[in-house]
């Protein structure tokens, strides 16, 4: 699906998912939020699901930033990767799994079919995430689970003029 396609997807969307650091929360693993004027913008009269996948999966605030190890969010949900804390290499791998699964039940609870989500994020990251201490190609966990159970995917990247 292209970028224009998703674009015209949300606008048509009547509910969202949404990352919550997006929204202004401040539940990234450093303490802060990444909120959006255009992504805002983007939601205006939409009906708008908040998620935090890694808080909802028990993870504080402020937390040990995550990566991914050996592989994308795709890799994790199949068995072949994991998440590990950055430096330290503890696994959080679970937390990450129940976070998306939990994002997955909200979409479904409140009939969202697109979700907007924060970029590079070893969660939400649809286009791009942190792999063994590099930017890569390819989705977080949470991106991955639900581009696979058919949600519409955006990143917050995405909503800038091309």
């Amino acid at each position: 699906m292209t970028r224009e396609e998703r674009l015209a997807a949300l606008r048509e969307a009547r509910v969202v998912l949404v990352s919550a650091c997006l929204l202004g929360e401040a539940c990234r693993y450093d303490g802060k939020s990444k909120g959006s004027s255009r992504v805002m913008q983007a939601l205006e009269g939409k009906e708008v699901v908040p998620v935090c996948p890694e808080t909802g999966a028990g993870l504080g605030i402020p937390r040990p930033a995550v990566v991914l190890s050996g592989g994308t969010g795709e890799a994790v949900l199949a068995g072949r990767a994991r998440a590990v804390v950055a430096g330290t290499g503890e696994d959080r791998t679970e937390a990450f799994r129940r976070g998306a699964e939990l994002a997955l039940e909200a979409a479904r609870r409140f009939g969202a079919t697109v979700a907007v989500l924060k970029e590079r994020s070893p969660s939400c990251g649809s286009q791009g995430t942190h792999v063994d201490d590099k930017v890569v190609a390819g989705r977080g966990v949470t991106a991955a689970l639900l581009h696979a159970e058919g949600l519409i995917i955006l990143s917050d990247e995405e909503l800038s003029p091309p």
